[in-house]
C-alpha cells in the first residue's frame, strides 16, 4: 500500500528550521499504513530535511554550523550564472539532502526519545515549502 500526502510550511530563508515531527505523526496516522516507511521529500534545490533534537540551542549550533562551512555571503560561481544571490543555498541543500526515508510501526514513527524531523530552508527569501510524505507499507 502507498500513500502520498503534502504539507506546505512558511519559511524565511537564511537557514531557517522547522519542527516537522506534528505533521509527520498526522501523516502516518492518516494514512491507515501501521506498519512501514515513510519518505519525507521536499521539491526544489534550496532546503533540505534531517533529524535533530529540535531546541532553541541546537537550532542555533545547525544555524552557526553551516554559517561556517558554508557562509552565505561569499561570492559564488552561481551567482554569475544567474544574477541570484544564493549560490550558499544550493551547496547547504546539497550537502543536506532533499530527502530522508524514517521506519514506522504500530503507525508510530521508530524516532529517538529527543529526535525531531526539521525541514531546513536554506534560501536568502521567504518561501512556501512543500513537503511531500510518501508512506509505504502495509495496514
Amino acid at each position: 500500500m502507498i500513500r502520498t500526502t503534502e504539507v506546505t510550511v512558511r519559511t524565511q530563508g537564511h537557514c531557517d528550521v522547522h519542527d516537522l515531527t506534528a505533521p509527520l505523526h498526522e501523516a502516518i496516522q492518516k494514512s491507515g499504513i501501521r506498519e512501514g516507511q515513510v519518505l519525507v521529500f521536499v521539491p526544489g534545490s534550496t532546503a533540505g530535511v534531517t533529524t535533530v533534537e529540535f531546541e532553541p540551542g541546537m537550532v542555533r549550533d545547525l544555524q552557526e554550523f553551516f554559517e561556517a562551512i558554508i557562509p552565505e555571503r561569499r561570492d559564488y560561481h552561481h551567482h554569475a550564472t544567474w544574477g541570484d544571490d544564493n549560490g550558499a543555498s544550493h551547496l547547504r541543500a546539497a550537502l543536506l539532502k532533499p530527502a530522508l526515508p524514517i521506519p514506522f510501526r504500530d503507525s508510530k514513527p521508530l524516532l529517538g526519545t529527543w529526535q525531531q524531523l526539521v525541514l531546513v530552508d536554506f534560501d536568502t527569501r521567504p518561501r512556501r515549502r512543500t513537503v511531500i510524505f510518501q508512506l509505504t507499507g502495509e495496514a
